[in-house]
């Protein structure tokens, strides 16, 4: 009898042992959705120009990534800010939550650069490098002047013709602001045009390289200096529009720069310099990268 009873407790404690050490196991054993990374909202501030081909590239992306056996970098979705490049730098500066700054010259992601390297916070530090990843073309467009009749060559020739008035406006976005801006401004003034059309206020400054091409687009103002790819997201006419020479004004070299160090930050960035990335701004109106 007391035999059994022995028998029994010793049972009744394997039984618990066995039972704690599965216990334990469970609570060491990580769940299948904890393997992956919580979903994340990557946040973009992007140069106005983008607005056409980017969110191709980001369709592309989100693709490639749904596509593969899991989400390894939990990626849910993408939020895009597009804006002028120094008002994106501004807010950036300011504190704004963005993950990626892609701008529309070189200078602004330099500029985060050299902050980062001066930076003695932990969030300066973040910062990466600037990398480029494409480069502009710039162009004059116009809806109410055929300009089938004039080549890059003789594109100064517009603005002393036949119908060109003093009464004729053209948009260039803000060159402060807007390296597009920027570029067309050093093209007028290596045709020695810009300040005689300044003077008699026939440039009409908008703030972004997207406002400009809607002036022009509307026929608000006679000529707009625009980009090559918005020419080509809405499949202009050949009288439309000319393609500046790229020797013919500084290069639009676009950098961009991470400001926020992640994994899903710098996927996506090595994205945008793939064979596959660099095809789409091809497509759009850009220049191979060198």
């Amino acid at each position: 009898m007391v035999k059994s009873s022995v028998i029994v407790c010793v049972s009744a404690c394997l039984l618990l042992l066995l039972n704690a050490c599965t216990q334990d196991k469970d609570a060491n054993t990580p769940l299948a959705d904890d393997i992956t990374e919580q979903p994340h909202t990557l946040r973009i501030a992007a140069a106005a120009n983008l607005s056409d081909v980017l969110p191709h590239i980001i369709d592309s992306y989100q693709t490639d990534n749904s596509s593969s056996s899991q989400n390894i970098l939990g990626i849910s979705n993408i939020e895009v800010t597009y804006a002028s490049s120094g008002k994106l730098y501004a807010q950036i500066k300011a504190g704004a939550p963005y993950d990626i700054f892609l701008s529309a010259n070189q200078d602004f992601p330099a500029k985060l650069a050299d902050k980062n390297s001066a930076g003695t916070t932990n969030e300066e530090r973040k910062l990466t490098k600037p990398f480029t990843y494409t480069r502009g073309q710039l162009a004059l467009y116009s809806v109410t002047k055929p300009l089938n009749n004039f080549t890059p060559t003789s594109l100064g020739d517009v603005f002393t013709s036949a119908d060109f008035t003093q009464d004729s406006k053209v948009a260039i976005a803000n060159p402060d602001l807007a390296p597009y801006g920027a570029s067309a401004k050093a093209y007028l003034q290596s045709q020695n045009i810009y300040d005689k059309l300044n003077a008699q206020k026939i440039l009409i400054q908008s703030e972004n390289i997207g406002q400009a091409f809607q002036y022009a687009h509307t026929g608000s103002v006679d000529y707009g200096f625009v980009a090559q790819s918005q020419l080509v997201a809405i499949k202009a006419k050949p009288e439309q529009f000319i393609t500046l020479l790229p020797t013919s004004y500084p290069a639009i070299l676009q950098d961009g720069i991470i400001v926020h160090n992640t994994d899903q930050a710098a996927d996506f960035t090595d994205y945008l310099r793939s064979k596959a990335g660099q095809q789409h701004f091809l497509q759009a109106g850009y220049l191979a990268v060198q």
